[in-house]
């Protein structure tokens, strides 16, 4: 059997594909797996800088196999429960995370798009959560994740009536940042992936997290949130590539990253 989800290198970028299309791609406990495991390579690896995930086949992911489910078995990494629902809406890396959405994402599916730090959306594609029209509700996140993302009403609408949404409405609120034919979906991601790569891997990274611990902090007129800021930024000011990138810019050249 081919493996669940697979990882392939593209210069600095991961492209890490959900693999079980006669399955819409939905999440078992191989799945799981592999993109845990997936995550933490691109996460080790200095060469890798971006991340970038979809599906194979004509869905990026279906949600919960709940073919799995109805017969009793686990969906989850048994020895990772910590990265959450299919390896990854739990599971934190300080590099940026690309979603290319290549065709419908329903309820867990969704919930990778909102761990997802951007994403490229094909534009016959959807969004949704369904939960509740199955007695369940969104609990990988997207209970969580989607009222901060949009508005709360919209949001509230999405997770009440379980209705899907298309492309040009995600892209509407902000859910996506790109919307392209089918066949530009993951070459649009790659690019967008590209352009991050790019740039120095210190400076990126330090900027995911700094954006990514707001939430834990009040005003940004507060002396913590500062101090965060601050505490993030410093390794990168003292870094080699904080002195590459202006000596770049003066010498008229592409900089040379070293990540240190």
């Amino acid at each position: 059997m081919s493996e669940a989800a697979t990882l392939r290198r593209r210069g600095h970028i991961a492209v890490i594909t959900l693999n079980r299309p006669e399955a819409m791609n939905a999440v078992n406990a191989e799945l799981s797996i592999a993109v845990g495991a997936a995550l933490e390579e691109l996460a080790a690896d200095p060469q890798l800088r971006v991340g970038v995930i979809t599906g194979a086949g004509r869905a990026f992911c279906a949600g919960a196999d709940l073919k799995e489910l109805a017969r009793g078995n686990g969906i989850g990494d048994p020895e990772h429960p910590e990265y959450g629902f299919g390896g990854l809406v739990r599971h934190f890396i300080d590099k940026p995370l690309i979603a290319a959405v290549n065709g419908f994402a329903l309820g867990g599916g969704t919930e990778f798009v909102l761990a997802s730090d951007l994403a490229v959306m094909s534009e016959d594609a959807t969004l949704g959560l369904p939960e509740v029209t199955r007695g369940l509700v969104a609990a990988a996140g997207g209970l969580l994740r989607l009222p901060r993302q949009i508005p709360p009403k919209i949001a509230l609408e999405m997770a009440l009536t379980g209705a899907p949404i298309n492309a040009a409405t995600a892209a509407q609120w902000g859910l996506v940042n790109r919307v392209v034919p089918a066949d530009q979906v993951l070459s649009a991601a790659i690019e967008l992936a590209e352009t991050i790569a790019a740039n120095a891997p210190l400076a990126v990274r330090s900027s995911k997290r700094i954006m990514h611990r707001v939430n834990g902090f009040g005003s940004d007129w507060d002396t913590p949130i500062w101090e965060m800021s601050a505490q993030e930024a410093i390794a990168v000011f003292v870094s080699e590539d904080a002195l590459e990138g202006p000596r770049a810019f003066a010498e008229k050249r592409a900089p040379q990253w070293r990540g240190e």
